[in-house]
This record gives structure tokens, sequence and C-alpha cells, in this order.
């Protein structure tokens, strides 16, 4: 089973949770910047939550299906259609083979994530198959997708998953069906403006004055036209200056705020350095990552800050609502 690109669209890359373990080996982790979407993603397409899904950013590709397909989107809405019609996200989705995945328009959110069953079968290079295009590691070739690629589909599970959609596929004259009900992909909804993201103090956030550390907490920020999947570069009222000069190199993780000299913020996405020697004035809560990822250049955002305590109770919440996703979705897979 495969998928062939017919157009690779902006910035298409086979993703995973990512590749941890080799961070003191200067191996950056890389992996799916909206981890939620991605994960929601997978359990609508019945596969465990950390196969590989396409992330697709901004303007997605065009790909044809060699093979009947089950198939789940999440994340933004690029407008999808298949062969020429508005397919749904948040659903498993049954594709005929030959049929045509398209995207148009982004309405909202910059990622959408693309789950088939039995995941993309490309390479696991370091445990993981996540992509990482800086060094040519992982994904297919270790690069985005390019026109003429052909994607392995992993093999599927023994028991076909809803049924009902093959047969209702089966008896139709459309390239796809999709069942009535649908999961609720967006806890919280995509294109608020400011988006409010929470934070913690960082580690060097007692160093920097007052004023600065109330200059991020209310003051408005915009993501800059340069930012990427290694870090968000973002644009604010004022500079945040007075912290620490330079400091020796030390880790940093998805989330971390750095103030570098200029005083604009930067803050690490998924291909981040595995060290940095930026001061870390905050860190946006791991509850917020995908909403950051979802942020396109030139949206705007704000900062709240919490304490851990909350950031781990709002996390526990995350994680069994994700739990509660699943058990719903399971009680549809032999419908």
């Amino acid at each position: 089973m495969s998928v062939t690109v017919l157009k690779p669209g902006m910035l298409s890359t086979v993703q995973d949770r990512g590749r941890y373990g080799f961070q003191h080996l200067g191996v950056p982790v890389a992996g799916a910047m909206d981890f939620f979407s991605h994960r929601i993603a997978n359990i609508l397409a019945a596969n465990d939550t950390d196969k590989a899904t396409l992330e697709i950013t901004l303007r997605g590709p065009r790909l044809r299906f060699e093979d009947d397909a089950l198939i789940a989107l999440c994340g933004a809405d690029l407008s999808p259609v298949i062969d020429g019609i508005a397919v749904p996200e948040g659903k498993a989705v049954r594709v005929r083979a030959g049929a045509v995945l398209d995207f148009g328009a982004g309405m909202a959110g910059c990622r959408a994530y693309l789950a088939v069953h039995g995941g993309f079968d490309v390479p696991v290079v370091m445990g993981s198959r996540s992509t990482y295009d800086t060094a040519r590691i992982g994904g297919l070739d270790g690069r985005a997708l390019r026109q003429a690629d052909v994607l392995p589909i992993g093999a599927a599970a023994a028991t076909s998953p809803y049924p009902g959609l093959a047969q209702q596929l089966a008896q139709s004259k459309h390239s796809f069906s999709f069942p009535k009900w649908a999961v609720n992909q967006h806890i919280e909804k995509l294109g608020r403006s400011p988006q409010i993201l929470r934070i913690l103090a960082g580690r060097h956030w007692d160093a920097f004055p007052g004023a600065a550390r109330d200059a991020l907490t209310s003051g408005e920020f915009l993501i800059g036209v340069d930012s990427n999947r290694m870090g968000c570069r973002l644009d604010g009222p004022v500079a945040i200056v007075g912290g620490p000069p330079e400091i020796l190199s030390e880790a940093v993780t998805f989330g971390t705020i750095q103030i570098p000299r200029s005083g604009k913020p930067i803050v690490l996405m998924s291909d981040r350095q595995t060290v940095g020697g930026y001061p870390k004035i905050a860190e946006v809560a791991g509850v917020d990552l995908h909403l950051l990822a979802q942020l396109r250049p030139g949206d705007r955002l704000r900062f709240e800050l919490m304490s851990l305590a909350q950031a781990q109770a709002l996390w526990l919440r995350r994680e069994q609502e994700i739990i509660t996703i699943r058990e719903a979705v399971e009680k549809h897979l032999h419908e």
C-alpha cells in the first residue's frame, strides 16, 4: 500500500513523537509540532498514537491513494478535498483506491496532520521516523516531500476497523465514506487572536528585572516571518532587557523562551538545538504547545504566568481527555 505525491505542498514531512535519547550526542528531538493533533489523528485511524503521520504546513500537498485506505485529518483547517469534494476533519475516513486528496485555502491554524491506518512506513532512524531535514535524518530520505515521491503505508491490523465504512464505500459511487460521529479534535478553538499561551517561570526568571518580566506577561507579541520548526521569533512592543548576558550553554526543551541580546524572545520548537546559550526567562506549559504550533507568521499572542502545580494539573486533565477520546472511538471500531 502506498500514497503517491502529485504535488508536495509548502512543507510536508513525516513525523512521529520524535527522536529521544540522543540529545547528549547533539541530535535534536524533532517530531510533530502539534503532538496533540498528531495523536488524535492516529486514534481516529485506528493506530497506536505514535504511528508516523504527515505534517502539512500552510499549503497542502496533492496525494493519490494507490489502494483503499483508512485516514484521518486533524489540526489546522486547510480546506481538504477528495476528488473535489470537501472531506471532514476529526473523523475516520475510508478512501477508495485512486482517490486524490488535495488542499485549498488555510482557514485556521498552521499545521494539519494526516494519519493513515498502518502509519507511513519510512525507515526508523535512531528510534524514530521523524524528519529532521537540517541534517537529512529520518522521514523520507531526511527531507520534505517532493513531486513523484511514493510514501509506503505500514501493514494494516488483522481485523479491518470500521467495517461499516468499507461497506458504505463499496455501495457508493463516491471516493470516500465517513461516519456521522466526530471527535472534538480541538478542546481550545484555533484562530483566537490574540492566542493566550500559559507559561512557567524559567531558570533565569529571577535574574530579569521586574520591568522585563512584566513586559513578557503584559505585552502582545507577533509571530515573526522568520519563524520555523526550530523556533518562533517574536516581535513585541518593547525589548525585554536587563537580564543576564549570554550564559554557558545548557539544555533547552520544546517551549523554552530565550532572550537574545536583541531583547526579542525566541520560543524553541520541535527542531530546536539540544543546548542554548541565551538566558531562559520562561517555558511554555506543555498543555499549550499545540496551540503555539498552530500560530502563523503575523498571528498575535499573549503570555499568562502560572505555577508548576497548575501546569501539571492541566497536563493530567489533557491526558484524561485523550483517554476519553480513545475510548469513545474504540466503541465505533467494529461498527
